[in-house]
């Protein structure tokens, strides 16, 4: 007879999505089904973007949601007109969706450093970049959901004659206009702070941009009868991109409840932060506020390890844990192979020390203290305490 041995620990894992019950969404559910209206720029779709416009303080027509910021991304970049094969600055330190919709949009991404503190793409490296060559637009990020300060990117786009659009994918709540002009993309993934499952929005105050995303996201008819084109006709080639009223539901679900879920996840990131540097005797950083402030409903924790053999031991350990880790944004865009030959690549010294270094650690709503100790513990392990 064989003496069983002890039972591994319960996985920890990196993110939970946090999406409102079924009894949250029934309300919604039952005027979507009352209205027999399911796509298309339904009723749900246009109350969610006058929410979006209040939140903004702009016209709902400055407001189109998406199926995704990935798509969104892509039919800013079209509606922008840009000429084919566009030279768009975008920083190394990004997710994938950032570069690819860029290539997807027939453009070609340069890919730059960012900034040592806050992680972003800041408007002095997008000078020194255009002083190093030819740009045609630039596509900063709200890096982790950091943001950025739009009245500096005002002063660039008129200083340099360059339009401006921010993958803000992780920023809502953080991000906003403030009372400058500029163009934002912003995701509703089920990840996100605001969830709708699937989903985005873009909010730009550049005439008639939202109004050529909302028509490309319906694959370029023309619906306006004030047009001198038959309605049903092609004001251009653009694909279906629409949010459902499903989709609509969830995020207007996860409005009502998204103050109070911001306050709940600054207070965990601060605990975590906190804990954490402890047990790692103050030799880990964070992602420092950038001229904006800070992440108003952090969705992710990134410790940036004092090297990468301590970042590697750390890993290690959270494995045989059954702790889930990431390297968020990694490899960096211009140390990936597929898009090498595809993209442009200026000196990124930051990023690549960045990179070498972070670690994306468990983060999700109701996080229980057990797994909170337990990753402590790790941390504290990791860097031999």
């Amino acid at each position: 007879m064989t003496t069983a041995g002890p039972l591994p620990p319960d996985p920890i894992p990196l993110l939970v999505p946090d999406v409102p019950a079924p009894e949250a969404l029934l309300p919604y559910l039952q005027r979507m089904h009352a209205a027999r209206y399911y796509s298309n720029g339904g009723p749900l779709v246009r109350e969610l973007e006058e929410r979006f416009a209040a939140h903004f303080c702009v016209p709902a027509e400055q407001v189109a949601t998406v199926g995704s910021a990935t798509l969104g991304l892509e039919l800013v970049l079209q509606a922008l007109g840009l000429r084919a094969g566009a030279r768009v600055l975008v920083p190394t330190f990004t997710f994938a969706a950032t570069a690819t919709a860029v290539l997807r949009a027939g453009h070609v991404p340069v890919l730059c450093d960012v900034d040592a503190d806050s992680w972003l793409l800041t408007p002095d490296i997008a000078r020194a970049a255009l002083a190093a060559g030819p740009l045609d637009a630039v596509l900063p990020v709200a890096a982790l959901g950091m943001p950025h300060d739009m009245a500096q990117w005002q002063r660039f786009e008129q200083e340099t004659g360059l339009p401006v659009v921010v993958d803000a994918a992780a920023g809502f709540g953080s991000q906003r206009l403030g009372d400058a002009a500029g163009t934002l993309v912003f995701s509703l993934h089920a990840t996100k702070s605001l969830p709708a499952g699937e989903g985005g929005f873009v909010v730009s105050t550049r005439p008639g941009l939202a109004a050529q995303v909302r028509r490309l996201s319906n694959f370029g008819i023309n619906l306006d009868p004030a047009s001198r084109m038959p309605i049903g006709a092609l004001a251009a080639v653009g694909t279906n991109a629409k949010m459902s009223e499903l989709h609509a539901a969830v995020a207007l679900a996860s409005l009502e409840r998204w103050d109070q879920g911001a306050l709940e996840r600054r207070a965990l990131h601060r605990e975590m932060q906190g804990a954490l540097a402890h047990a790692a005797g103050g030799r880990i950083a964070w992602q420092a506020a950038g001229p904006a402030g800070g992440i108003m409903a952090p969705t992710l924790l990134c410790a940036r390890m004092p090297d990468a053999r301590s970042r590697e031991r750390l890993e290690v350990l959270c494995a045989r844990q059954h702790i889930a880790t990431r390297r968020w944004y990694q490899p960096l865009m211009h140390r990936m192979e597929v898009l090498m030959s595809r993209s442009a690549a200026l000196p990124a010294p930051r990023a690549e020390a960045l990179a070498d270094t972070l670690v994306g650690l468990p983060f999700f709503p109701h996080m229980d203290s057990a797994q909170k100790l337990r990753l402590a513990n790790v941390m504290a392990q990791a860097m031999g305490r």
